[in-house]
């Protein structure tokens, strides 16, 4: 399959590779981060390290995994201290957010190779690490093949595994399988994501339960930043993060329903960004005055749109209810911890199927609330609006919720430990 796999890179490179340079040299978002992905300007970044015992490279996809990393990056500074920590990240928002968040960790902040064979090579010949830690997900075949063949280990940590993706698994298992078996230990979230692993084939013994680290996601060094732009706002506020396309209209047509009869603001953070000002077209075609976080100092109309990175979860903190994007339409969900953590009731779709159990959990404690359609979004809306005792109340418990499962770093650490 390897073999299959490089030489078709080799072809679509020869046949394809002035329109490659033309589309990168044209594409903001690449024309910086594929060169750092090609190990550009890797040598002068690893140089004058620290001489350390060992060396742990941790690796995250971009922003929410990067998220999900942080109080592991965190915990493992404070417990070795004599290891080097390279982080990286593979999309230009998750390498940006890690230089933002992680910095006063790590030793160094990597962009992550892209899975070409020299290209892993020189990256893992250039920082030799004793373990590698991924987060999440972004499973490349030279990449954990290379790692394998220095007998280096490599662990998932926050692994997953939903109903969607292992029917993918399944019918493509000669490419995905011998991924996973080339992990030394996949410590997963819940039991279903260790059955279904295990179920997939891979070992039970190097299967194990460790619990979801966005428990333990910690909160931005600044959380005063939003309480700036909002301070002085008297109304309550309503913030949707992490939206998809197809839901702002949706959001913003419930704003309109409900503010014939509530004095509140909203704020409309997108996943990408980049669809900033396309959301706020959408807006004042409603007739709705939208403001971008990245031109205001203040928040002064109705609408916000926050197009900026890192800054949610401030934003959650002083919101009153929050919705969790990706979720009224069929895009997974997004993590709805972040607002829970902040003690935020929780509006989210019915498609939460990469954070299922902690939706379940969510609405078993009165946290959060699964709507499976516009009408039954604004009327939960309407009912939190109006009564403010009952969302304080969610929203404790909520936060009680995140809380109680507040054992999962350390978990990993000594799992770590004892693997190094």
């Amino acid at each position: 399959m390897l073999i299959f796999y490089n030489l078709l890179h080799i072809v679509l490179l020869i046949l394809f590779f002035p329109l490659l340079c033309l589309y990168i040299a044209l594409q903001e978002k690449y024309r910086k981060n594929i060169p750092r992905r090609l190990g550009f300007g890797l040598r002068k970044k690893l140089s004058r390290l620290k001489s350390r015992e060992r060396v742990i490279w941790i690796h995250a996809l971009s922003v929410g995994e990067v998220t999900s990393a942080l109080p592991l990056v965190s915990g493992l500074r404070k417990e070795l201290d004599d290891t080097t920590l390279i982080f990286s990240a593979s999309t230009r928002t998750g390498y940006e957010l890690s230089k933002k968040m992680l910095s006063p960790y790590c030793d160094r902040i990597i962009a992550f190779p892209l899975d070409i064979l020299p290209v892993c090579s020189y990256y893992i010949n250039r920082i030799s690490p004793d373990l590698f830690i991924l987060v999440e997900t972004d499973f490349w075949p030279n990449f954990l093949r290379q790692l394998e063949k220095r007998n280096i280990p490599a662990l998932l940590v926050n692994g997953r595994i939903s109903r969607r993706s292992m029917k993918r698994y399944q019918r493509y298992s000669f490419f995905f399988l011998p991924m996973f078996q080339s992990l030394r230990f996949l410590a997963v979230q819940t039991e279903a994501d260790s059955q279904r692993f295990i179920d997939f084939g891979i070992d039970k013994n190097r299967v194990c339960k460790l619990g979801n680290l966005k428990f333990e996601s910690l909160p931005p060094q600044h959380m005063d930043i939003a309480a700036g732009f909002l301070r002085n706002n008297r109304k309550p506020l309503f913030i949707a993060g992490s939206t998809h396309p197809g839901e702002e209209a949706l959001l913003l047509e419930a704003f309109l329903v409900l503010r014939k009869t509530h004095d509140f603001k909203i704020i409309i953070a997108p996943r990408d960004i980049q669809r900033a000002e396309e959301i706020a077209l959408l807006a004042k075609s409603t007739g709705i005055d939208p403001q971008l976080r990245s031109k205001e100092q203040e928040f002064t109309t109705d609408l916000f749109i926050l197009d900026t990175i890192g800054e949610l979860v401030s934003f959650y903190n002083q919101g009153d209810i929050c919705f969790v994007g990706g979720s009224l339409v069929n895009a997974g969900g997004h993590n709805p911890l972040e607002p829970a953590a902040q003690g935020k009731p929780v509006i989210f779709g019915i498609y939460m199927e990469d954070f299922e159990e902690i939706s379940e959990d969510l609405i078993a404690c009165g946290g959060g609330f699964s709507v499976p359609d516009q009408e039954i979004f604004i009327a939960v809306l309407d009912t939190l609006l109006q009564d403010p005792d009952y969302r304080r109340q969610s929203g404790d418990a909520a936060l009680r919720c995140v809380l109680k499962n507040r054992d999962v770093v350390k978990n990993h650490l000594e799992f770590i430990k004892e693997i190094i």
